[in-house]
């Protein structure tokens, strides 16, 4: 009897231990599948049920805090680590085996394993799934902000020390008693060496434990002087710079480096520390050689902070900022420009001359704007009703969004470069949001279709055109076709005149019509151009002279004022929007208003917007989507006043 019950005794003890190992397991697939639906959700990377050499190991990732170092020595512990890749704030990573056989081995042993993290010593638990391959594109490598400089080892050690030693530096600021000794003996020879160009005259140090930040931000213009230096002690830190149009670098400041912000990095991008414990860094490099940190999945790890102390030099300004940065200038704010922009010459000039006389005229404009787009063209129409039903569309510069219901068999989104405009496809319940054309944050691959109406024209040199369509392209999956709207500079074509011509004398919506080119397709409002062979850029492709567009230089000199209404003489040129019916709001802002000097409309009570547009001639856009090898011109043609491609996905 006693016998029995120690049986039974026993048999209800392993029949409770193999309930909570089923539950368990049953947790462990319940994880596993939700792991699977992510991937393929935000990533499009699809899990397979058979084993394969590459496996995706979720929870074990750089976004929640497994460095590289750990995470491969628990992978190869199954078998030879061929690559392992993390992509930068992801929670999962890749790897790949050498054979079928291993990767089997590892999702044996580490689906549902617990595991430590060394850094912060948490607990997590892996989740694995098998992928057939893993294709991750790396970002481009980016440049420096135009005018940044980073000197590595300015200081040596000891330098360090006295200087950290040399002064009260917790929130130390001073600009009345001079500097400390050690700080001028290491400004005279930065001066010395050519790293600085003046010699600063007031000191900011500050120190920063791990987790701490400093907001986004640009030196006040009207304080300090065009050079500002910080050095950078006791511990390296990753700062990011931010440009106006969205675009971000992560630049790694090694310990006893310098950092020299002048010109445009100074002036017109923000920088700032992301507050934070650990920064994502090149594995390669622990101690990392100057430079930008590109994500490179292959090459990245987490990298703990430490305590970091910061000396920062300015020069204090005694007279007003006369910068070419208006737009983030205090001391400029609120003046009237008077004269027309240049003709831009470099990266930076283009994107201050769109920020200028793009982005900020449509965010005046919209609501006048919206009134007069309301129209579809049928070729357009057409082109949208053609795709398979329950296609995925993006709207690249979709404007009021006018195009986004046109056919409700497909899922159709738009993005926009203004607040105003998507606001205003908002109130419609469509489905948009703001971005600029040339970082459109949606998966690559993922469109079946993109629309570019209206759009390209405002890119004001013909690599950031170029740009524009290649993201386009990246968008498409293979086979997925792009349609792109430009404006002509061939108003009368085949001896035809457009509908902007001939609309000159008396139309009741002429204002609006012939002003009305933002992002939309514009019919009604496109000049002719006597011939266009007068007046083709000169930053066109070369593919173009066999085109038969016959180049010329763009004069350097102010950027023309069109006249509405008439033939176009110049492929880059302002074109004004009278603004009517303007309400309290736009008329406080009316100082973004460029007027000619002495012109007509400089006179008149309604403001007056100019908008920057480059406008095509013949060939040149096909040429520049020839360019691209990942693209085929399926199709192109002329349609009232525009060039019109249509691409399509290789």
């Amino acid at each position: 009897m006693a016998a029995s019950s120690q049986i039974t005794g026993m048999e209800v003890k392993t029949s409770k231990g193999h309930l909570k190992v089923c539950k368990m397991k049953k947790k462990v697939l319940r994880k596993q599948v939700r792991a699977q639906h992510t991937l393929m959700k935000h990533e499009g990377i699809e899990c397979v049920s058979h084993a394969t050499q590459s496996l995706v190991i979720a929870n074990a990732g750089l976004g929640n805090g497994m460095s590289r170092h750990q995470l491969l020595r628990i992978v190869g512990e199954h078998g030879l680590v061929e690559t392992l890749l993390m992509p930068p704030n992801k929670p999962y990573s890749f790897v790949k085996y050498g054979t079928t056989e291993e990767g089997k081995k590892a999702f044996g042993a580490l689906n549902g394993k617990e595991v430590t993290l060394e850094d912060c010593g948490q607990n997590i638990v892996l989740y694995i799934n098998f992928v057939e391959k893993v294709l991750w594109q790396n970002a481009v490598p980016t440049s420096l902000p135009p005018g940044l400089m980073i000197i590595e080892k300015i200081i040596s050690p000891e330098e360090e020390r006295r200087m950290l030693e040399s002064i009260d530096w917790i929130g130390y600021e001073d600009t009345q008693n001079g500097l400390p000794e050690i700080c001028d003996l290491f400004l005279e020879n930065c001066l010395k060496q050519g790293y600085i160009k003046h010699k600063p005259d007031q000191l900011t140090v500050n120190q920063y434990e791990p987790g701490q930040g400093i907001p986004p931000h640009i030196d006040t213009h009207s304080a300090f002087e065009d050079e500002i230096i910080s050095l950078s002690l006791g511990a390296q830190i990753v700062m990011d710079f931010k440009h106006p149009d969205g675009h971000t670098v992560a630049i790694m400041l090694p310990r006893c480096s310098l950092l020299v912000m002048a010109g445009e990095s100074r002036y017109l991008w923000t920088h700032g520390i992301t507050p934070r414990k650990y920064d994502v860094i090149q594995a390669s490099e622990l101690g990392q050689k100057v430079g930008t940190i590109t994500a490179d999945v292959g090459d990245l790890t987490l990298n703990r902070r430490e305590t970091r102390t910061s000396f920062t030099f300015r020069k204090v300004r005694r007279s007003p900022c006369n910068c070419i940065y208006p737009s983030v200038c205090d001391s400029q704010k609120g003046q009237q420009r008077q004269v027309q922009p240049s003709f831009p010459h470099n990266e930076m000039e283009a994107s201050v001359l769109e920020q200028e006389y793009v982005h900020k005229v449509y965010e005046e404009i919209a609501t006048h704007f919206s009134s007069t787009r309301h129209s579809p063209w049928p070729r357009i129409v057409e082109f949208l009703r053609s795709l398979p039903k329950g296609s995925i569309v993006a709207d690249v510069g979709c404007g009021n969004g006018k195009y986004l219901g046109i056919n409700e068999d497909l899922y159709m989104v738009g993005c926009d470069r203004s607040k105003n405009l998507v606001d205003i496809c908002g109130e419609k319940n469509f489905q948009a949001f703001v971005c600029d054309a040339l970082s459109v944050p949606i998966r690559s691959g993922s469109c079946d279709a993109c629309i570019s109406i209206a759009v390209i024209h405002h890119f004001s040199t013909a690599e950031r055109r170029l740009a524009t369509i290649r993201e386009l392209a990246r968008l498409l999956r293979p086979g997925g076709m792009a349609l792109i709207y430009v404006w002509a500079m061939e108003q009368e074509y085949k001896n035809q005149k457009s509908k902007y011509l001939k609309e000159k004398n008396g139309s009741k919506d002429e204002e609006e019509i012939n002003t009305g080119s933002a992002q939309r397709p514009l019919s009604d409002q496109m000049p002719d151009s006597n011939k266009q062979n007068s007046a083709c850029s000169d930053r066109l492709l070369n593919d173009l002279k066999d085109e038969g567009c016959d180049a010329k230089p763009v004069a350097d000199s102010r950027l023309p004022v069109h006249t509405n209404r008439t033939s176009f003489h110049s492929q880059d040129l302002l074109v004004p929007w009278h603004l009517k019916g303007g309400t309290k709001k736009k008329r406080e802002s009316v100082d973004t208003v460029v007027f000619p000097a002495g012109s007509k409309e400089s006179q008149e009570l309604s403001p007056v917007f100019h908008r920057y547009y480059h406008v095509f001639c013949e060939g040149e856009l096909e040429a520049a989507c020839r360019s691209l090898d990942c693209v085929r011109v399926q199709k192109s043609y002329y349609d009232q006043g525009n060039w019109c491609v249509v691409l399509e996905k290789l």
